[in-house]
């Protein structure tokens, strides 16, 4: 079992129609490999984790990479995992506006690579928006 987290741009802000059909694809592949995580989105841009066999989140992060609506995707962290952060989404997602990430505990700037802690940020980030929703 393992993790993944990345931030990526968007080409251009997606509608809403565009980010249903991200979920929805997203929801039925990763219920078909085993892969649990959320997807946020906010004014262009992602961040996502992906947890789950380690075989199964490499086929899934490559086909994101090869994504064409976003681009500059950093991988965060790519790490061994002994449980799912989120074991009942096959995907959970959400767009935030920018008050709402200033407000998430753990809110960091990506090109800020000094972590405290034991968890990786990114997953403080995402818990913290979950618990408060």
């Amino acid at each position: 079992m393992e993790y993944l987290i990345y931030i990526s741009t968007a080409k251009h802000l997606l509608s809403d129609d565009e980010l249903v059909e991200i979920y929805t694809v997203s929801r039925e592949k990763n219920q078909l490999r085993n892969i649990t995580g959320v997807l946020l989105y906010a004014q262009g841009t992602f961040i996502q984790l992906i947890e789950g066999p380690e075989e199964a989140v490499a086929v899934v992060f490559t086909a994101i990479s090869k994504d064409d609506r976003h681009k500059n995707i950093i991988k965060l962290a790519h790490e061994p995992s002994e449980e799912r952060a989120f074991p009942d989404w096959t995907m959970g997602f959400k767009t935030l506006n920018p008050d709402e990430m200033k407000e998430l505990e753990g809110y960091f700037d990506p090109s800020d690579r000094k972590f405290d802690g034991h968890d990786h940020p990114g997953i403080a980030i995402i818990k913290t928006f979950v618990d408060s929703h």
